[in-house]
Formats: C-alpha cells, structure tokens, sequence
C-alpha cells in the first residue's frame, strides 16, 4: 500500500469533496479518484458511500480514519525524530499556528511564556486550520495553536491520542467602516431587499467555520450578499476599513481600528463569537525541551483551566 493513499483517503475525510481534494493533493480529480479506489480494494471495503451530497464516510470509513491518522502521525513523528537523532536544532520547539494566530497572538503569548521558562529555540510554521491539524497529526510539529470553538469547529483530534489546554480567548466581532456620521456603513441582521455587504473567510480557516456555523444555528439568521472571499483576518480587515463590506474579525487584532474609530462595529453583542485558543499536543512523549514547556505552562499558569471556562460561561 501506498502511504499517500492515506494522505489521500484523510484529506477527502475532511473536504467530503474529491474536486477540492485532488487540488489540495496536486492532482487531477481521475488520479486521485483512482488512488481512492485503490486504497478501497487494498482495504477491502467501500470507505466512502458517493450517492450522499456532499459524500461520507461509511462506517468502516468511519473506523478506518483513526487508524490511518495514527499511521501517518507514527510514521512522520519517526521520520522526524531519526532525521534529528543528532541534529543540533533537536532543542528546537516547533509551533504550527493559523495565520491569524501566527501575527495576533503568538508573539506575545510566547513572550509571556519565555518570561518564566527563560528564552528558547523556537520555530513556527504558519498556515490555515486544516493544514495545521495536518502537520500536527504527520507529528511536523510538537505543539498546534489553533481557534477552538465548542461546539462549533470539530478538529478530528482524538482526545485519546491527543489533548489540549486553553491558552488564551478572543472574540470575533462583526464590524464595517464607519459613515461619515461615525455610524456604521452597514448593520445586522440587514433586510431581504437590502442585504449587507458580507466579507467572509475562505473555506478552511477556523474563523470562517466558527462564523458560517453562527450564522446558520442563529435565531433570526442575517440576510447577507457574499461579496469578498480572503482566507487572512489582516485581509478582510483591509477590506472592511476601504468600506467594502462587513466582516467578523478577531478583537485582538482589531483593537486599534476600533479606538482609531477605523472601524465601528456593525451588530449587537448576539452577533458576537467567542472563541477559545487552545494550545495541542500528541498524547506521545515529546522531545525534552518541548516537554518542559508543556509542564511549566501548568506549573506559572500559562493556561486557563476549562473548569474555570465553564464556570465563567454559567456565571455570564
């Protein structure tokens, strides 16, 4: 067996879409349908059921990503660790963050961080949500930092082989420019004949799941035109300060627009998201250094306890 028709089989697991798929495989849709079907002889079974829209995963399908998620993660994480068995850089901990956490977040999350544990030799790999969860289950990195939303975006992170902590929270909160009055150019839940201006995420970024989730479990969902796709929160913000349209952005990264009255906000408080940021890591043993780091974030309260989330969820 190919071991890229695991890749393969993980990545149609996820989209539910072979077009999409074989793009994010650098393929053409019939090469990867076939690496598909080969994989289903190989196994034995029918993995994916084709007459649902979008397609699923059959049961055996179901029980089959688990095991193909703990081949690869075994195999990389071997990989890794006999390419860097006398390598120098063995000390170095490596992050893979989403963009928006890459320039909003980390920076000062591991300043505070490196405050009590003293400097380290770190590495972050930036890139959207699924490709995060990518390089965490190959085990290309040691620790993903990644938006989580309950129940809103499902990670397919066994909590058996894989555990998180909350390192931080944030919110996103739907804004526009302001009028030349300082009121908003536009505001929800916007009417049937004129809907507001929407600038939405791209299909994998967390944020965007987070949003389109809002938008469709919502008691009186908006009426909104898609007019602006971009998978950066920085790219949306752009767009949305040039007065194009309403976008959910993160408040951290939002802060100073908002003082600078740059951008106003386009909504009352029941349109706004919270979202946690978690901090994940492979329940296997990690390199010592990166270890430490997972120990001292318990031992100087670097994390928030999820008790004291829900706690502080039922007290609000």
């Amino acid at each position: 067996m190919d071991t890229r028709w695991l890749e393969d089989f993980l990545s149609l697991a996820e989209t539910r879409n072979f077009s999409r798929s074989a793009d994010i495989r650098f393929t053409t849709q019939p090469a990867f349908s076939r690496r598909i079907k080969s994989l289903e002889e190989w196994v034995g079974t029918l993995l994916f059921d084709r007459n649902t829209q979008p397609i699923s995963l059959t049961p055996a399908g179901d029980k089959f990503r688990s095991v193909a998620e703990e081949v690869l993660r075994r195999l990389f994480q071997t990989r890794e660790d006999l390419r860097h068995l006398h390598d120098v850089d063995a000390t170095t901990i490596v992050f893979a963050a989403t963009h928006g956490l890459s320039l909003s977040f980390f920076p000062r999350w591991i300043k505070s961080v490196e405050e009590t544990t003293g400097p380290m030799i770190t590495r972050l790999d930036s890139n959207d949500s699924e490709a995060c969860i990518q390089l965490l289950l190959k085990g290309h990195c040691h620790f993903m930092l990644c938006h989580r939303h309950w129940p809103s975006l499902e990670l397919h992170l066994p909590t058996s082989e894989f555990s998180s902590i909350k390192v931080g929270e944030d919110r996103l909160l739907p804004v526009c420019a302001p009028s030349p009055s300082g009121e908003p150019l536009y505001a929800l839940p916007g009417t049937r004949s004129a809907p507001v201006p929407y600038l939405a995420y791209g299909e994998t970024s967390a944020a965007g799941i987070a949003v389109e989730k809002m938008l469709k479990r919502h008691r009186r969902p908006p009426h909104l035109e898609r007019v602006f796709v971009a998978h950066l929160a920085a790219v949306l913000a752009s767009v949305a300060r040039g007065g194009r349209g309403l976008a959910w952005l993160p408040e951290g990264r939002i802060k100073e627009d908002i003082v600078a009255g740059c951008l106003v906000p386009a909504g009352s408080g029941e349109w706004v998201i919270p979202v946690e940021i978690g901090l994940f890591r492979s329940r296997d043993r990690l390199p010592e250094s990166a270890e430490q780091l997972w120990s001292s974030l318990f031992r100087d309260g670097h994390h928030v306890k999820d008790e004291e989330r829900k706690a502080k969820n039922a007290s609000a």
